[in-house]
C-alpha cells in the first residue's frame, strides 16, 4: 500500500512546486549544512557530482532527513537524477534509510511529445498525491516582472551559487546584485495562468523553464535578456570546475557581452565554496568601475 505523504521536501531544478502547494505537503528545499565535512558520502559517491549532493547525501546517512517523508528530485538536473538514483539502491541494499526519493520525469527536448509526456507526469505525482486539477488551478503562480535593482546593477550568471556570498561581494561594492542561489533555483515557480486545463498550462510552462543544465535554450540569448530585464551595467559570469557542460557556452556568451557592450568578469573553473579568492577579484573588478 502507498504511504501518504505530508512532507515532501525538493532537490532540484525544474519542479512543480504548485502541485505540492495544492496538496498540502511542500516542505521546502532540501537544507544542507555547507560547513559540513560529508566524511560519510564519502564512500559512496565519486567527485564528479556537484559538491551539494555529498552534503546532502551525508545528511540523509546521519538520519538527519528522517522528519520527511518523501524528496522529490529532477530529471532536469544530472546530479538530482544521479543522486535520486544512488539513493534507492542504497535504500534497496539497506545502507540508507530515510524519506521516500521520488523523481519528477520532466522531458526538456523542445517537441510537442515532451509537454506530453512532462503533463503525464505531473497527472501521476497529482494523482498519487490526491490533487484535482481545481487545486492545482488555485495554486497556479503568474509571471512577475523583474524588480528594478536599486543603484546600478551587477548581473551574476553562470552556476548558481550555494548562498548569498557571490551576491554579498556585490552588494559591498556598491552595486545591486542579481545573482541566482542554488535555493532560488530549486524554488523558482513555473509561472502560468490556469486556462481550462491546469495541468496542461503547467506542463508547457514547466518545459518552457531555461534554468538547469538539460535546459534547450541558447545560454547566451537568455544572457542577454537577463541583462536586458535588470538593466545591468556589469556582468560576472561565474562557473564552477564540477560545471562541465556549461563550459560550451563560453564562447557564445563572451560574443554576447561583446555585443552588449556590458563590463564583465568571466571567473571559470572556480571553487563553489568561493574558497578561492572570487569575492576579492568581484570586488576590484567592481570598485574598478566606480573610478
Amino acid at each position: 500500500m502507498t504511504q501518504p505523504l505530508s512532507r515532501i521536501a525538493t532537490a532540484g531544478p525544474n519542479l512543480p512546486h504548485q502541485v505540492l502547494r495544492a496538496a498540502g505537503c511542500h516542505a521546502g528545499p532540501l537544507a544542507f549544512d555547507l560547513d559540513r565535512s560529508p566524511t560519510r558520502a564519502e564512500a559512496f559517491m565519486e567527485s564528479k557530482f556537484m559538491p551539494w549532493a555529498p552534503l546532502v547525501l551525508d545528511h540523509w546517512l546521519a538520519g538527519e532527513y528522517d522528519h520527511l517523508d518523501a524528496v522529490l528530485f529532477s530529471r532536469a538536473d544530472d546530479t538530482s537524477q544521479r543522486l535520486f538514483y544512488y539513493l534507492r539502491e542504497l535504500q534497496r541494499t539497506g545502507r540508507a534509510g530515510g524519506p521516500e526519493p521520488l523523481i519528477f520525469d520532466i522531458a526538456k527536448i523542445p517537441r510537442p511529445t515532451s509537454i506530453a509526456r512532462t503533463e503525464a507526469k505531473l497527472r501521476d505525482l497529482a494523482e498519487r498525491l490526491g490533487v484535482t486539477g481545481d487545486a492545482l488551478g488555485a495554486a497556479q503562480v503568474p509571471a512577475s516582472a523583474t524588480p528594478p535593482g536599486d543603484g546600478p546593477v551587477c548581473l551574476v550568471t553562470g552556476t548558481p551559487a550555494p548562498d548569498e556570498r557571490l551576491n554579498a561581494a556585490v552588494r559591498a561594492a556598491g552595486f545591486a546584485a542579481f545573482g541566482q542561489t542554488i535555493t532560488q533555483q530549486w524554488t523558482e515557480d513555473a509561472p502560468c495562468a490556469p486556462g481550462t486545463d491546469p495541468f496542461a498550462a503547467l506542463s508547457a510552462a514547466l518545459h518552457a523553464l531555461d534554468a538547469g543544465p538539460r535546459s534547450f535554450a541558447d545560454p547566451a540569448a537568455r544572457m542577454t535578456r537577463r541583462i536586458a530585464e535588470t538593466r545591468a551595467q556589469a556582468v560576472i559570469v561565474w562557473r564552477i570546475e564540477e560545471d562541465e557542460a556549461q563550459t560550451w557556452d563560453l564562447p557564445a556568451e563572451r560574443r554576447a557581452l561583446e555585443e552588449a557592450g556590458v563590463p564583465s568578469l568571466v571567473l571559470t573553473r572556480r571553487d563553489w565554496f568561493a574558497r578561492d579568492g572570487a569575492d576579492g577579484e568581484i570586488a576590484a573588478f567592481l570598485e574598478g568601475l566606480s573610478r
